[in-house]
């Protein structure tokens, strides 16, 4: 009896100090999802962004099966209170592991916008034929992706560059030309090469004067002689020459008229 009490005693206390380390055993770190899972902590550290930073795999995988049934969260748990976050399948661009590391696939433009109001603002505001294609159609295959202007379109002139084109246009309100004091004739002169030539042929001081100086700002700006010049003459001429170019013709070919030329070369 003694010895039955005895071998009983000893089954329990061992019983219970295997219970102890089967429950240690059975508790997972973080340090323990590395064992099985290679590659998604190895994308968490190249790519993780905020998932990396913020939160650790028990943040999103509370469990393991077969404790749970499923330990896959809903980006929802955590991603709330914005238009973007109410698009379903959100794994259809996102990798959880590499959140920001995004691929696209079909014509998307409802998706991009959710996160790009002001870009899709700007498009409607502003009706081009940019506003008629997908957004991936120029922001093809990855997220982030910038094209070059002339992967589409010809450029005004053989030496224009993407710069060039960032000085007049922007992409989302491409129609809408607006430049800085600091742009240069010769990028005018791409477009408007008859009054460059004008200009720079000129004999006057217009011919030093920068097309931004007079069309400042916005592209199609015409300013008044009056503008810079004031009203140089007496008041009397200018009420019977309203028109300034009625005696001195055009800004960019100033005081030369046809034929001017000829007839000054027949005087003695």
């Amino acid at each position: 009896m003694k010895k039955q009490l005895f071998l009983t005693t000893v089954f329990l206390l061992f019983a219970g100090s295997m219970s102890t380390v089967w429950s240690g055993q059975a508790t997972l770190a973080i340090d323990d999802c590395v064992k099985c899972h290679e590659s998604q902590p190895s994308e968490i550290a190249a790519k993780g962004m905020a998932h990396k930073t913020e939160v650790d795999c028990q943040s999103c995988h509370e469990s393991h099966r077969p404790k749970i049934q499923n330990n896959i969260p809903q980006c929802s748990n955590c991603h709330a209170g914005a238009p973007h976050f109410e698009i379903a399948n959100c794994q259809g661009c996102h990798n959880p592991h590499a959140p920001l590391d995004i691929s696209f696939e079909g014509e998307l433009k409802e998706v991009c916008l959710t996160c790009h109001q002001q870009q899709g603002q700007e498009l409607t505001a502003n009706p081009s034929k940019h506003e008629q294609v997908a957004c991936n159609f120029c922001h093809a295959e990855k997220h982030g992706v910038i094209p070059e202007c002339v992967q589409c379109h010809e450029p005004h002139s053989q030496n224009m560059t993407q710069a060039d084109c960032n000085t007049c246009h922007q992409a989302h309100k491409p129609l809408e030309l607006a430049f800085g004091p600091e742009t240069s004739s010769i990028q005018c002169a791409a477009c408007h090469d008859t009054a460059f030539n004008l200009l720079t042929a000129s004999e006057t001081k217009h011919r030093n004067v920068a097309c931004v100086d007079c069309h400042a700002g916005k592209h199609k700006t015409v300013p008044q002689c009056s503008d810079c010049h004031g009203m140089p003459h007496a008041a009397a001429m200018h009420q019977k020459f309203p028109k300034c170019g009625e005696c001195h013709s055009i800004a960019h070919d100033l005081n030369r008229w046809k034929g001017q030329q000829k007839e000054q070369g027949g005087k003695k």
